[in-house]
């Protein structure tokens, strides 16, 4: 199945440690920029940081299997081999997660290895990867 790649700006606050959170840690190449934005590559998809501290917030929480989980937070459904290798190289870095990479939904169609991590502007990630990818929107 091909999907068409999503477009998501997002405020942060500093685009330097934008640059090396999306860039750098996430590996993430960059595409256009200006003063005040810039353009990643996230998996084939464009993600937008603008520079707007007034827009950066606190976050809220659900709980979610028993955890909190931050919302509003975007991230990817990625393969398990790849959800593995960015979670070592993640925890590799050092990373303060939010939610540090775990199995959820066990033994249930949702099972998905998951973990949470916020940018330096404070937005919220996930990435995930489902058990048994056919069963991403199963009930």
């Amino acid at each position: 199945m091909s999907l068409p790649p999503f477009h998501l700006a997002f405020p942060v606050d500093d685009l330097a440690a934008a640059r090396h959170f999306y860039g750098d840690l996430l590996g993430c190449p960059e595409g256009r920029s200006a003063d005040h934005w810039v353009d990643f590559d996230l998996h084939g998809h464009q993600i937008v940081a603008h520079l707007a501290p007034e827009a950066v917030r606190t976050r809220a929480i659900n709980s979610v299997d028993g955890d909190d989980v931050p919302v509003p937070h975007f991230g990817l459904v990625l393969a398990m081999d790849d959800w593995r290798a960015l979670a070592a190289r993640l925890e590799t870095a050092g990373t303060e997660f939010v939610i540090a990479p775990t199995l959820r939904f066990e033994g249930k169609s949702g099972e998905q290895a998951t973990m949470f991590l916020l940018d330096p502007a404070g937005n919220a990630l996930e990435f995930k990867a489902m058990a048994d990818p056919a069963k991403l929107f199963a009930k």
